[in-house]
């Protein structure tokens, strides 16, 4: 039996709704945009054909509605203050400081995300529906901007839930991507209009305009990024909310994650700057915010801003330059870089010559060519990158830029990694790679020989006697045939064979580091140095077992395992050893007598909250003394939880996973009585049973995703 025209158009508008999930809250559209627009098309037609069937949160209303003839104040519910600005991380531990002051507490538990440089709007569901969009205005009242919110990308026009709040108002950033916004140049060019400025002053002005087709036009996206006014509903935390909204079909700002102390904070939002390139939108800072609604209930608010959050910024410094080539560099694991050669410009009182394009899906996505004007972005001290191509200003003289199939140094057919962003050459003995790898072992940040330098590794390697790592420590064989070479004194000589000498001596972290291991960075390696002790410890490991430690994982333990058990990974340890190489120092074992009070043998503990008696590195010793893992977050594998003051989602995570969890004073009387408390013991053994069962059963169901 033939569809009815309503059931075809709801049929169609579910479909459509489902692609716009996927593509503005998942992030992994399944349709191209040619195919999603011809779907919207078929519906418009549609619509138009039966008006009957026509509906208030209709995907064809994001196109815009009939022109308004002005716009209306009205008063925010709720404040929209501004953000008080830090420029350094010692001002971020004194903001810190003063927060953890005024609460009484050691530790406070953040969020970290990106500030994007865009226009603040504030969006108001009533039962589900949109029903009014403003915008900051002078922060106590806005201008009434729904006739264009209905267009912005991303918004859903109704919340995708079972249940939501009676009313709930969701505070985010309007903006235009790079990418959109060079396209809206072209255009511009192409009508002989100016180009637009910037993408947020084009952002402001387009919400300002009153006709909503002609805000449709811009593209004009919407992520979400704070919380509002709200009925009917309450949330323990901001990550809490977060997820709430996503779940109702809002997007927020990407990589937003919750940190514990002021320390791994910082630690996250560094991790956030170096991806900035990757973003395909302007940010200007990173955002701190209290995590626990409670938290910033008890800190409050001055009348300009609230005290629990802060943005931690940097002067940003543009340029405009011309691209005269593309080229390609091969990284020390085997990544090809795509580089952009610069016209000089001076951006901050540097000249900028070349800029990282980091990758093929970047260099697809900013579109480049040879010959291309481009917008370059000096962020603080942070490494210039590229904005965007000025599409406008192309004369038809440009060209475009093919990645290699095969690596320019060796030759070698490149990869792709699985599942992965980065192209390498899997030859591990293409030059370029032994170069790197040396030239990074040897850096400051690794084992730090002094004197060698990448002119000299360069030179070393041409002549054949720097061909792996194991190959710096006996350079000293060969000090008669150093002293003929170019630029090579006898005190050069000298001192380059004492710098190699005196690094045998590095702790292990620092091998660890050099040693060119996938996924292990500085701290990685410092976190095995401190768990295992010796190079000999770590090989010894399983997968499994590496994975159990905290900040370790399943994916950096695969790359470590698979480094010591491999033949080039053995060949090298044993050439450093051979050479004298410190290779750590074991660990103290600990006493036999000890075994009986290991009552957390082989169980992951998560602590949480505020603690009373231990600073948190003691508390995880104590767990590791007894048997334990001190684990930094709670999932399924977690068995229990110790909770202090003030614990947040993690406790609440936990309950809901029905994980056992201990005060820190029941946490001190199991370790001195040498029992869990039974309640314990009991949960314990049941979620054990049913585990057993599980393994053997070949249609259980796997275990609740981390």
């Amino acid at each position: 039996m033939p569809q009815s025209p309503q059931q075809q158009i709801e049929e169609l508008r579910q479909t459509i709704d489902g692609h716009i999930r996927l593509y503005y809250v998942e992030a992994a559209p399944e349709i191209s945009d040619i195919a999603f627009d011809r779907l919207l098309k078929r519906l418009e037609k549609l619509e138009a054909k039966h008006p009957e069937c026509a509906v208030a949160d209709s995907p064809t209303r994001k196109v815009g509605g009939e022109p308004i003839s002005g716009f209306q104040t009205v008063q925010h519910r709720l404040p929209m203050l501004s953000i008080d600005n830090v420029y350094d991380q010692q001002s971020l531990r004194e903001f810190d400081t003063r927060l953890c002051k005024s609460l009484d507490i050691d530790q406070l538990e953040y969020t970290v995300e990106y500030k994007i440089d865009g226009v603040a709007v504030a969006l108001v569901y009533e039962r589900g529906q949109l029903t009014q969009a403003l915008t900051r205005g002078d922060g106590r009242q806005g201008d009434d901007i729904t006739h264009n919110a209905l267009t912005l990308r991303g918004v859903p026009l109704r919340l995708h839930a079972q249940a939501f709040p009676e009313i709930l108002e969701v505070r985010g950033e309007a903006f235009i991507s790079n990418t959109d916004f060079a396209r809206l140049n072209a255009q511009q060019q192409q009508s002989g209009n100016d180009p637009f400025s910037n993408p947020r002053n084009t952002t402001a002005g387009a919400l300002k305009l009153l006709d909503p087709q002609q805000c449709a036009a811009r593209k004009v996206r919407f992520l979400a990024h704070g919380l509002g006014y709200v009925e009917g509903t309450q949330y323990a935390d901001y990550i809490a909310f977060l997820d709430a909204i996503r779940n109702m079909g809002m997007p927020v700002t990407p990589g937003t994650r919750s940190a514990q102390g002021i320390t791994a904070a910082i630690r996250y939002a560094d991790q956030l700057v170096e991806g900035m390139h990757a973003l395909d939108f302007e940010v200007d800072g990173i955002v701190l915010k209290a995590n626990r609604l409670a938290d910033r209930e008890a800190l409050g608010r001055t009348s300009k801003s609230p005290r629990w959050l802060i943005a931690y910024k940097w002067e940003r410094y543009e340029a405009v330059t011309r691209c005269s080539n593309i080229t390609i560099q091969v990284g020390k694991t085997g990544a090809l870089t795509p580089v952009a050669q610069l016209e000089p410009v001076e951006i901050a009182g540097t000249v900028v010559a070349r800029a990282s394009l980091h990758n093929r899906d970047e260099l697809q996505r900013l579109g480049i060519r040879v010959g291309d004007w481009v917008v370059v972005e000096k962020a603080g001290k942070i490494i210039p990158h590229v904005v965007r191509v000025e599409e406008h200003r192309r004369d038809g003289s440009e060209q475009t830029f093919d990645f290699p199939e095969a690596c320019p140094e060796c030759g070698t057919q490149v990869v792709q990694d699985e599942g992965g962003v980065y192209v390498r050459c899997p030859n591990a003995r293409c030059p370029a790679q032994i170069r790197e790898t040396v030239g990074f072992f040897a850096s400051r940040a690794a084992m730090d020989i002094e004197g060698l330098g990448t002119k000299l590794i360069a030179q070393l390697h041409a002549a054949g006697l720097l061909d792996s790592l194991a190959a710096i420590y006996q350079l000293h064989t060969h000090r008669e045939t150093l002293l003929t070479m170019e630029r090579l004194g006898q005190k050069s000589v000298d001192n380059l064979l004492q710098g190699i000498e005196a690094s045998k001596q590095r702790p292990l972290w620092r091998l660890l580091t050099g040693l060119n291991i996938r996924n292990v960075g500085s701290s990685i390696a410092r976190v095995l140095d401190e768990r295992f002790g010796t190079v000999d410890q770590i090989a010894a490991q399983s997968e499994e077992h590496l994975a159990e430690v905290d900040e370790i994982g399943p994916i950096i333990a695969g790359t470590v395992h698979t480094f010591f058990t491999s033949p080039d990974g053995t060949d090298l340890i044993g050439a450093l050893r051979a050479a004298g190489v410190h290779l750590g120092t074991p660990r103290p074992e600990e006493p036999e007598d000890n075994a009986s009070g290991r009552i957390f043998e082989g169980r992951s503990l998560v602590v949480t909250g505020t603690l009373e008696h231990f600073k948190r590195d003691e508390i995880k010793e104590l767990i590791r003394s007894h048997g334990g893992r001190a684990a930094g977050s709670v999932s399924s594998k977690t068995d229990i939880v110790v909770a202090g003051k003030n614990a947040g989602s993690k406790l609440a995570k936990a309950q809901q996973l029905g994980i056992p969890v201990l005060t820190e004073e029941a946490l001190l009387a199991a370790v001195q009585s040498g029992q869990l408390p039974d309640a314990v013991s009991e949960s314990l053994a049941a979620t054990a049973a049913p585990a057993a069962a599980d393994d053997a059963t070949p249609d259980a169901q796997p275990p609740p995703a981390e």
